[in-house]
C-alpha cells in the first residue's frame, strides 16, 4: 500500500482543525483547501491553499501536494474528484460516495434496496398528494444543501404549504420521535470495521441544530447492540469506496423502532464526546483509516457529555464564564478559533466527563449556564 505522509483536505474548518491536532504527533503534515484566510486548520499546523473547496483548479493543486485527500465537510465539487479518481489519485471516502451522501433522495433510495430501516419516503413534488399518502404532519427536506438543520421543514398543516420548499425536494413520513441517537463506524481500505457506542443527541429547536450529545446513550443494551449492527449495515451497503468515518443518525420511535435518518461521511459534531470519552478520538481513528492504518480501540473510557458552544450574536467572540468552567472537575474545552461570532454558529464544544453519568449531565447543565461566546 502507498506510504502516506502528506493528508490533504477540502475544508479548513474545526472538523479539519481536530484531525491535524490529533494526529500531528503521528508524523501526518497536512494541507487544506479553504477560502477563509488563516482557517481554523491553518491556525495549529496545516499548511493552506486559500480558495474555495468547489474550485477544481485549486482542487487539482491540492491533488498534487498531497498523498491522499479527505473532507471536513461533504459540499464539494465531486465532479471534479470522481476525474482525479479515475487518474489514480487517492480520495477517502471515494467521491462516488459523496455523490450519494449529497443527495438525500439517493441516499435513502441506496438504503431502502439495501433493506436498512428508515422512513417512509416519497419523491413527490405535488405536496398536496403528498399529504394525502403521508398525513399530516410530513417532513420535507431538501435533496441538496441541507446542513446543520437547514434544509428541513415540517409540515403540520396545509396552511404551511405556502411556505414550503419549490423545488429539489423529497419528502417523508414524521415520526414520533423517543431518542435521536446516532452510531460513529469507521471503516479502512481493507476492510477493517469498528463501531462506537451508540449517544444520544439533544437539539436546540430554535435552530434544529445539534446542541448535546450523551454517551452512554440512555437506552436498552439489546435497542444500542440493534443500533450498532444497523449502523455495520449500512457502511455495508456503501460499498467499498466508503473509507473513513461515518456517522450514522437515527430515530428511536416510541414505538421501539430504529430508523436510519442521514449519514455523514466524515467526522461528525455526534462524536465529539471521542476525544475525552473514548480510547480512540474519531478524529484519530478517521486519519487512521484514510491512511491505510490499523484502526483504533472504539471504548468508551467514562460517561461523556458533549455540548456545542454556539454563537450568541455577532462580532468579534467574547469568552464569558471560563474560568468558572474550567474550575468544575471533569471539564474539557475545545475552541475553534473562528474570529466572527454569528447567531448558532458553532463556535466550540464542551466534553464533562464523570464516572457517574446523572452527575455528566448535571455538570454539563452548569457549564450551559455559565460559559458563553458572544459576539461584541
Amino acid at each position: 500500500m502507498k506510504n502516506i505522509k502528506t493528508i490533504g483536505i477540502l475544508g479548513g474548518g474545526q472538523l479539519a482543525r481536530m484531525m491535524v491536532l490529533e494526529t500531528k504527533r503521528l508524523g501526518f503534515d497536512f494541507l487544506v483547501l479553504d477560502p477563509t484566510p488563516a482557517c481554523p486548520a491553518a491556525q495549529v499546523g496545516a499548511k493552506q491553499i486559500i480558495g474555495s473547496f468547489k474550485d477544481p483548479e485549486k482542487i487539482a493543486l491540492l491533488a498534487e501536494k498531497v498523498d491522499v485527500i479527505t473532507f471536513d465537510i461533504e459540499h464539494v465539487n465531486t465532479q471534479k474528484l470522481n476525474e482525479l479518481e479515475q487518474q489514480g489519485v487517492v480520495i477517502r471516502p471515494s467521491p462516488k460516495i459523496l455523490d450519494i451522501i449529497q443527495d438525500k433522495l439517493k441516499q435513502k433510495m441506496l438504503l431502502k434496496e439495501a433493506g436498512i430501516p428508515i422512513p417512509r419516503f416519497l419523491n413527490q413534488e405535488d405536496l398536496t398528494q403528498a399529504a394525502k399518502l403521508l398525513g399530516y404532519p410530513f417532513v420535507q427536506k431538501l435533496r441538496h444543501g441541507g446542513y446543520d438543520g437547514q434544509g428541513v421543514l415540517v409540515i403540520k398543516s396545509e396552511e404551511d404549504l405556502k411556505d414550503a420548499f419549490k423545488e429539489n425536494f423529497y419528502v417523508e413520513e414524521a415520526i414520533a420521535i423517543e431518542k435521536e441517537i446516532a452510531v460513529l463506524v469507521a471503516r479502512s481500505p481493507q476492510g477493517e470495521i469498528k463501531v462506537y457506542p451508540v449517544v444520544e443527541m439533544l437539539f436546540d429547536v430554535r435552530a434544529n441544530i445539534c446542541d448535546e450529545v450523551l454517551c452512554p446513550a440512555r437506552i436498552d443494551e439489546s435497542l444500542a447492540a440493534k443500533a450498532q449492527e444497523i449502523a455495520f449495515q449500512v457502511i455495508e451497503a456503501l460499498g467499498e469506496g466508503a473509507v473513513g468515518i461515518f456517522a450514522v443518525e437515527m430515530f428511536l420511535s416510541k414505538e421501539g423502532d430504529i430508523l436510519v435518518n442521514e449519514i455523514a461521511p466524515r467526522p461528525h459534531n455526534s462524536g465529539h464526546f471521542t476525544l475525552d470519552g473514548c480510547i480512540t478520538s474519531q478524529f484519530e481513528q478517521h486519519i487512521r483509516a484514510i491512511a491505510g492504518l490499523p484502526l483504533g480501540a472504539t471504548d468508551l473510557l467514562i460517561p461523556t457529555m458533549m455540548i456545542n458552544l454556539l454563537g450568541e450574536g455577532q462580532g468579534t467572540p467574547v469568552i464569558e464564564g471560563f474560568e468558572e468552567a474550567l474550575s468544575l472537575e471533569g471539564v474539557h474545552i475545545h475552541l475553534y478559533g473562528k474570529k466572527e461570532v454569528r447567531p448558532f454558529r458553532k463556535m466550540g464544544h464542551v466534553n464533562i466527563v464523570d464516572r457517574n453519568i446523572d452527575q455528566v449531565v448535571k455538570k454539563a447543565m452548569k457549564v450551559k449556564e455559565i460559559l458563553h461566546v458572544k459576539g461584541e
